[in-house]
């Protein structure tokens, strides 16, 4: 994952945190650097289809209290933008991140 600049000079690093041990982009995050029309439907509906090229240990759905935690170190976070959550986000690791970019429909994936 790079230090490049996208859209509204938002910067990919500032998206990526530690969870798990692992580093990870929050599916809202990647919908909006996909630009997803639907967003994190989209990708929740491309995962769902492509259900063998994500493995387990591609993506997970955080625990409330890593929300809980997550929300409270960034309180701008793009969940923020719509109203808030329905349900917990799901989070990528790099090979996710990159499959993701192999099944999504957009013209930036």
């Amino acid at each position: 994952m790079n230090d490049v600049d996208i859209k509204e000079n938002i910067k990919i690093e500032d998206m990526i945190y530690e969870i798990r041990g692992n580093q990870v982009i929050l599916d809202s995050d990647l919908a909006r650097l996909y630009e997803c029309a639907n967003g994190t439907k989209t990708i929740n509906q491309a995962v769902k289809r492509n259900a063998n090229r994500f493995p387990n240990d591609f993506y997970f759905q955080l625990e409330p209290e890593e929300f809980i935690n997550l929300k409270s170190q960034n309180g701008t976070s793009s969940w923020n933008n719509y109203g808030g959550i329905r349900k917990l986000p799901y989070v990528f690791i790099e090979q996710g991140v990159a499959m993701l970019a192999t099944v999504l429909r957009t013209n930036v994936a």
